[in-house]
């Protein structure tokens, strides 16, 4: 081992590796040790747009963000985004070279991992050490040839292993034994550490199977997490946040769970509100008592919007609309708003051709061509309770297919540095409103002034305590997710396997 590089697997997908990875870079990054994220293929709809127009994964945005730096493609080489259940479009470099099935991709494959090798070691050139994330389990004996991120990638990085497992749902030790058994010795001698996570209750009760786990494998375990309640980005849509209420208040804030929802970390900040209930809906029933409706962005927004039609949101969302109630969409969710959305070449969708939700007056037509930059603008309103943010700075990113068409009743809100035609619009009514901008939240003032809008309907006096930004909002979680992670991980013990030094077994033995 060369203590350049450092890899966190994980017994199957959710156990943890994102957050982990992020608190170790969190944590190096306090010490001292300049070290940055890497993730050969990430599979999952969200994605952000780099400095340079280049897609890449959320997940090592969010690791570059908890290392103090500025997230590049390098993180992240291949980025694959669902568009069904057996298709995704391959995204290589930052850049979409098309939509593959399963067995196409698996056929790819190979063809990328030279490519992946010389950029991981670009990065590692860079810095002082990386922190590089598998995917899944590697023990995945069905698709273990074709392997690019888990143990292939720990050989290519020459990087120890650190193995988690997630004891929330049960069966922690069958999980870390089996997975370590099923793979060769060579792959299982990479393996240097365990951690267990997600634990709730008195580690004193676990610490017999520790030991006897550690017998077993003749592997330490590292450290026993808990369950840790940080408000981090989730990686895709595998996440217990759709599950979930958070924030209480007076005003109720619905989220639209589509089946391809993407981007959806553009609403993390929202439930820091003061006096502002936040979930998720999937039934019209979930809709009631909604406040504001959020409609997010989507991988396949016809596919999507078909089945708000046929689950009967669609029909709630307009009546709730046309009665005065606050809808706002954001990339997928902003195009659902217009009139017609047209797919002549099929670019997202197998259906060419779908009536919108008529809530604004837009059509768009989809083209194979992908807009990913880096964008900047400002609110200007010409009337309406918008109008009080004119000249308010909004900065994020775009990241989607389509061109709108507009008609006479959409109203700019919002124009983007060098734009022509507005980025946000809403209706005359001022109760409707869209925009590509991922991020539009993230300032916390749109968000602020329109709870404030729908305050002053309900007769509430407006909310004037200091607005968190999303940048605040993120530093704050990355610093208790350190300090907590310290606490229940042995740092020292990471920094020897980082090293290349061995770690002893027995320190479970006497009760520690």
């Amino acid at each position: 081992m060369r203590g350049k590089s450092l890899m966190f697997q994980g017994t199957g997908s959710s156990v943890g590796k994102s957050m982990l990875c992020a608190a170790v870079l969190r944590i190096f990054k306090q010490d001292g040790l300049r070290a940055a994220p890497f993730k050969a293929q990430n599979m999952a709809l969200n994605s952000y747009a780099t400095q340079e127009g280049l897609e890449m994964g959320r997940a090592q945005v969010t690791q570059a963000e908890a290392a103090g730096l500025i997230p590049s493609v390098k993180m992240n080489p291949v980025l694959l985004k669902p568009t069904s259940d057996r298709r995704s479009q391959v995204i290589v470099g930052g850049k979409p070279m098309g939509t593959l099935s399963a067995m196409e991709y698996e056929a790819y494959k190979p063809a990328l991992r030279e490519q992946i090798r010389s950029i991981y070691h670009e990065l590692e050139s860079e810095y002082d050490a990386v922190v590089i994330e598998g995917a899944g389990s590697p023990a995945e004996i069905n698709l273990k040839k074709g392997d690019i991120v888990n143990m292939s990638m720990a050989k290519a990085a020459d990087a120890p292993v650190i193995l988690i497992g997630d004891i929330n749902p049960g069966g922690v030790f069958a999980s870390l034994y089996g997975t370590v058994k099923l793979l060769p010795e060579d792959e299982q001698a990479r393996i240097k550490g365990i951690v267990i996570n997600k634990f709730r209750g008195d580690v004193k009760i676990l610490e017999p199977g520790l030991n006897m786990l550690e017998g077993l494998l003749n592997i330490p375990v590292i450290g026993v997490i808990p369950w840790m309640d940080i408000d981090m980005e989730d990686e895709d849509s595998v996440t217990e946040r759709f599950e979930r209420s958070s924030g209480q208040g007076p005003i109720q804030t619905v989220i639209v769970r589509l089946p391809h929802i993407s981007n959806f970390t553009d609403f993390n900040l929202l439930s820091a509100e003061p006096g502002v209930a936040l979930r998720y809906a999937e039934r019209p029933g979930d809709l009631k008592g909604a406040d504001l409706i959020l409609l997010p962005g989507t991988k396949n927004t016809i596919e999507d919007l078909n089945w708000l039609k046929q689950r009967g949101l669609a029909d709630e969302i307009i009546r709730r609309a046309r009665s005065g109630g606050m809808v706002m969409g954001i990339c997928g969710g902003y195009q659902m708003l217009g009139q017609r959305l047209h797919d002549p070449e099929h670019t997202e969708s197998r259906i060419p051709e779908l009536a919108g939700l008529g809530l604004l007056d837009f059509e768009v037509t989809f083209h194979p061509g992908k807009t990913t930059v880096q964008a900047k603008g400002s609110i200007n309103c010409g009337s309406g309770w918008l109008s009080a943010l004119n000249g308010t700075e909004l900065d994020g990113y775009e990241i989607h297919s389509g061109v709108n068409a507009f008609g006479p009743e959409c109203l700019p809100f919002l124009t983007l540095n060098g734009r022509e035609t507005p980025d946000g619009v809403m209706n005359r009514q001022g109760n409707v409103l869209g925009s590509y901008l991922h991020g539009i939240f993230d300032t916390g003032v749109f968000y602020r002034a329109l709870v404030n809008h729908i305050r002053s309907q309900k007769g509430l006096s407006e909310n004037r305590d200091e607005i968190l930004t999303m940048k605040e909002f993120r530093e704050r979680e990355f610093d208790r997710l350190a300090a907590l992670v310290r606490q229940n991980l042995d740092m020292d013990s990471v920094y020897k396997i980082l090293r290349g030094e061995d770690v002893p077994c027995g320190r479970w033995a006497d009760g520690d």
